[in-house]
């Protein structure tokens, strides 16, 4: 199933996420995910395993053309010309020399000058080919005009928490205004654990109405939960290092939730947030050097 872009691009709707994947286990990953029927892998600069992403495709002997890549630029690359070597240290460590899209992990509002420098970076690189598609990551509406009002490219992607305890409609619908894909991390209910973040949280692949609807199904919550959104039309990039939860995730295309269904899920929304607040800066965090190799 894929996903078309607001520049014409497609995107397969599921990818595998690796974020918080060790290294070590990150090239295995992603090789027993495109074994699996992958053909997206989200990775980011802060994640340091842009490297191992990189191994993991050469060693599933598909073509580069048939993997979508996407990553990230950490916040302490922002800036026009930073942004643009931001792309020489992920291109280099990947192995590749372009990516299928390009993103702003967050929009660190306490300089947000540098997130604009570093959006029209981005601009240029997709004017010069060295990506197909530009976004962000974790802007929330008020960010997003910022962005807009200063740069002359809507963001194709902007991805960002989503999951039934936390489904941002009003981060959902500005992004459908502006012809901005929806992209979901953390899809299946915030396993991923952020420290300092969301110690109370309750873990959604626990919850009684999404078991019902999966034992309904004869699938498990997990596939449940991807399966909402792809149907509402999001992309979602699940998490797992383990090859039997990878496959699991990806076995999706063969039912479909109701209406009823869907709703009953959008009504466990909770409007809690499992990980960082996009408008609280965090200059330790936001300041983590991306090394060169």
């Amino acid at each position: 199933m894929k996903l078309t872009l607001n520049n014409g691009i497609t995107m397969p709707a599921l990818g595998l996420g690796v974020f918080q994947s060790a290294p070590e286990q990150t090239t295995a990953a992603v090789e027993a995910a495109l074994a699996a029927g992958y053909r997206h892998i989200d990775t980011a600069a802060a994640y340091g395993n842009e490297r191992e992403v990189g191994e993991g495709i050469r060693g599933s002997g598909l073509d580069r053309s048939e993997v979508f890549i996407e990553t990230k630029v950490w916040v302490s690359d922002y800036g026009y010309d930073q942004t643009l070597h931001a792309w020489d240290k992920a291109t280099g460590k990947l192995g590749v020399d372009y990516l299928d899209l390009l993103i702003l992990h967050q929009p660190a509002p306490d300089r947000f000058e540098k997130t604009v420098a570093a959006y029209k970076a981005l601009e240029t690189l997709l004017a010069d080919g060295r990506v197909r598609a530009i976004g962000v990551s974790n802007f929330m509406p008020h960010h997003l005009k910022q962005l807009l009002d200063s740069t002359d490219i809507v963001p194709a992607v902007n991805q960002i928490e989503l999951h039934p305890y936390f489904t941002q409609p009003d981060v959902q619908a500005a992004d459908a205004q502006h012809g901005t894909l929806t992209q979901a991390w953390s899809p299946i209910g915030g396993i991923t654990f952020y420290p300092g973040w969301g110690e109370d949280r309750r873990n959604v692949m626990e919850d009684p109405t999404i078991a019902t609807i999966a034992r309904a199904h004869g699938k498990s919550p997990a596939q449940v939960m991807l399966r909402w959104h792809l149907q509402q039309g999001r992309s979602a990039i699940p998490k797992s290092t383990n090859p039997a939860r990878i496959a699991e995730n990806f076995d999706v295309f063969n039912f479909e939730l109701s209406a009823d269904e869907l709703a009953s899920i959008d009504a466990l929304d909770t409007g809690m947030r499992n990980g960082p607040d996009p408008d609280e800066a965090r200059e330790e965090r936001f300041a983590m050097v991306i090394p060169e190799a």
